[in-house]
């Protein structure tokens, strides 16, 4: 695949490369070979208006406004939002069955327009009508998404936000949202957008979600009550072989260990057991966690020892509700911007130690600490206690970073200035 999308070949979505190589020069090309198809299907944009609203009008456009990542991440960021300064409207693609959460969404913004049935052309026509000054693509290339409103020219600016992370390389989007960890400077170049640079994580969290007060007893998880208990509750998607034989390593050097794994599907389980029997391991020491709702997901967390991330796509909305829960995560940084995610969101958490950078030193600090219960335990109680104090979780503080972001990429068009690279102050 990596070889092919080189070669400029449409052999695969974008979204899947991010899983299967680190390199975010692949990432760049899949997107780019991609996207032709795009620009050829919409008409031409029209040229973009230079005068901004009084009241600049930002426009979320999203097929997720339901149970889902990007709404347990955005919810406290469009309610805090500063209503003096910003009018906010949702342009959803996407029908919530009628979740609490799709209802607190809906309810949080200015307006909230249902586009579902339009074509892209007639939404981009709606927003500009609407006069909507900064189009945020909540979708790029993740399921649902709909980038032929955005190669409508919905907006005189457009940003690629939190939902993909990685380019979209195309020249309609001008600017996507990162941080310095997620993108450091010897990767720009592998994005066709410019940077805006948040000073702590590209990531925002709401800090009102609730944990189910459940205590949970890990014999009724199926986990064993005197083992360690190391987990990875990501998406299956995301277990490579590579990272699957780092685990297996841990886990014959840790004696009476589990691995806990999401389930996404009984496949997937069946075969990571058998891929477990094949290096030798007793495929009982897999444990499975059928899907639950998100109150109870964060409160059995709490039943684990370590989070174990995966590489090249890391751990990112679970990431920081691994730690909202107060579950320690071992990450090791790739080169894209979703193998730096997990990083990003440890760093703002005030936890820089648990990042490595080598496989040998993510099996290491595993095992360690798998040896060590009162190392982890002081790691345990500095995730609690960095809860409250870490910019990871201050929503009004991230909310003020972003509206600067927003700010100065409104400043530089109304100035008749191009999009670059731009650097919000902590």
């Amino acid at each position: 695949l990596t070889r092919r999308v080189l070669a400029g070949q449409k052999v695969s979505p974008p979204f899947t490369m991010l899983a299967v190589s680190d390199d975010p020069a692949v990432h760049r090309a899949a997107a780019e070979v991609w996207s032709t198809a795009i620009t050829a299907s919409v008409r031409p944009a029209p040229p973009a208006r230079t005068a901004i609203n009084a009241k600049p009008k930002v426009g979320y456009f999203s097929a997720d406004f339901r149970y889902h990542a990007t709404s347990w991440l955005i919810a406290g960021l469009i309610e805090q939002h500063d209503r003096d300064r910003f009018e906010i409207s949702a342009y959803a693609f996407g029908k919530d069955p009628g979740t609490a959460i799709g209802r607190r969404i809906h309810a949080a913004f200015d307006r909230f327009v249902d586009v579902t049935d339009l074509t892209d052309e007639a939404i981009a026509d709606r927003s500009r009508e609407d006069g909507i000054d900064i189009a945020i693509d909540l979708n790029a290339y993740t399921a649902g998404c709909r980038p032929g409103i955005f190669a409508c020219r919905a907006a005189p600016i457009q940003v690629n936000y939190l939902a993909y992370p990685g380019t979209m390389g195309v020249p309609f989007i001008d600017y996507i949202i990162a941080d310095p960890i997620v993108i450091p400077p010897d990767a720009r170049s592998h994005y066709v957008e410019k940077i805006a640079f948040l000073p702590h994580t590209y990531q925002p969290n709401d800090t009102t979600r609730a944990i189910a007060p459940t205590d949970h007893r890990r014999a009724d998880l199926g986990l064993p009550d005197d083992g360690f208990v190391f987990c990875c509750l990501n998406n299956n998607y995301k277990i490579t072989p590579d990272v699957f034989r780092l685990w297996m390593t841990i886990l014959r050097r840790v004696d009476r260990s589990a691995l806990w794994l999401l389930e996404d599907n009984p496949w997937a389980a069946r075969n990571l057991r058998a891929a477990a029997a094949a290096e030798g391991i007793d495929p009982a020491r897999l444990v499975f966690a059928a899907r639950v709702t998100m109150p109870e997901h964060l409160a059995r967390q709490r039943a684990a020892d370590l989070f174990l991330d995966t590489l090249p796509y890391n751990a990112h909305t679970t990431a920081s509700d691994a730690l909202w829960a107060g579950l320690p995560i071992l990450t090791r940084a790739g080169q894209g911007f979703a193998g730096r995610v997990a990083a990003s969101v440890l760093t703002a958490a005030g936890l820089p130690d648990l990042i490595v950078e080598t496989a040998e030193d993510y099996i290491t600090m595993a095992v360690d600490l798998a040896h060590d219960p009162a190392r982890l335990q002081a790691i345990r109680d500095r995730v609690k206690a960095n809860r409250a104090t870490s910019p990871l979780f201050d929503t009004a503080l991230y909310t003020r970073h972003l509206e600067a972001a927003y700010s100065a990429m409104l400043d530089r068009h109304a100035a008749g200035l191009a999009p670059d690279h731009l650097f919000v102050a902590p």
